[in-house]
């Protein structure tokens, strides 16, 4: 089995990811300690992904009542050393479902100057960047691609993994079938291994927790591509992606976060380590687990707070996995 190099978290904070307040690491501390401490000390994950940012108001450099100069007022570099500290590598998503025309906007505007904008936070805070553009319709991917030029052009692409503010990641939809546009760009072009612009996607949440079979159908797509569809969407390397499946949602603690032994993280490795590429890359085996999500993702539900904070899932997983921390090298190919 090829070993699991990604294991991270969408982060929410505690008002279902606004992150529009400024909070002390007490505080977080006290509702996030088993991300960082799995119950022996060690972290439960190697990456969090702070969810999310306005990228309208990333390109204006808004201040208001939620947001300093275009970011957040909660993504201080105390949060982000609060994981950094520990060996977990920290990256801010631009944008989420409620944000795409946001997207569309900023875009429209000046996709050069968001990509610029975006990698001057990078270096401010240390971080990476995911673009999470989910515009099903036409998306402006002439203005995406814009954006990651200027952002290349201030971060170039580092196989090593050694510049955190060099990892650009994309979010993809679970399998090909939505977000169909964005996904044949950033398959075609942006994460092929002979020339990687991006370090990897991540085939997010469907709209409930999959089964394993949905899960297993739906990765197996990006590997397969659509040759199909017109055009066709191109097959991706199992090296050049992760899977997403939730660990908070509803009312009720998910297996993923209390009980590695029921989960679906847990039935599904084999699969995940060891689907062997269809047409791109050379290696077996996809690049980890990213969950929906830590904290308080929704208003709805009990999030990943204590008393359902998920070392008995999730950390146990990354026990059993043998999840390094920090991040090794990924695979490139």
């Amino acid at each position: 089995m090829t070993p699991i190099q990604i294991f991270g978290a969408w982060h929410c904070s505690d008002d279902f990811c606004t992150w529009g307040t400024a909070r002390t690491v007490t505080q977080f501390d006290s509702q996030n300690h088993w991300l960082i401490d799995r119950g022996n000390g060690q972290p439960s994950v190697n990456v969090v992904v702070l969810s999310f940012v306005n990228p309208l108001k990333l390109l204006n450099q808004t201040t208001d009542a939620t947001t300093l100069g275009g970011v957040p007022r909660g993504m201080t570099p105390e949060i982000v050393n609060y994981f950094t500290s520990r060996g977990i590598r920290v990256m801010l998503s631009i944008g989420g479902i409620t944000y795409t025309d946001d997207w569309d906007a900023a875009l429209a505007a000046n996709g050069t100057l968001l990509g610029q904008r975006a990698a001057a936070v990078a270096s401010q805070l240390g971080v990476g960047i995911e673009i999470d553009y989910e515009q099903n319709t036409d998306p402006n991917v002439t203005a995406l691609q814009a954006f990651i030029d200027a952002y290349r052009a201030i971060h170039p692409y580092d196989a090593s993994g050694a510049n955190p503010r060099a990892r650009l990641t994309i979010d993809v939809a679970a399998g090909d079938r939505w977000l169909i546009a964005l996904n044949r760009k950033a398959t075609a072009d942006w994460l092929r291994p002979g020339n990687p612009v991006l370090d990897y996607a991540n085939a997010m949440v469907p709209a409930r927790q999959p089964s394993v079979s949905s899960a297993q159908a739906n990765w197996q797509e990006h590997v397969d591509g659509k040759a199909q569809y017109n055009p066709p969407v191109p097959p991706l390397a199992p090296a050049k992606f992760t899977g997403g499946l939730y660990v908070a949602n509803g009312r009720s603690p998910l297996p993923e976060c209390t009980n590695f032994a029921g989960s679906v993280q847990k039935a599904i490795a084999p699969y995940l380590q060891s689907v062997a590429p269809n047409g791109a890359g050379t290696t077996a085996g996809m690049l980890g687990f990213m969950f929906w999500a830590a904290e308080r993702p929704s208003t709805r539900g009990i999030g990943t707070v204590p008393p359902n904070t998920c070392q008995g899932g999730i950390g146990t997983a990354a026990t059993t996995f043998g999840i390094q921390t920090p991040m090794p090298a990924l695979r490139q190919s």
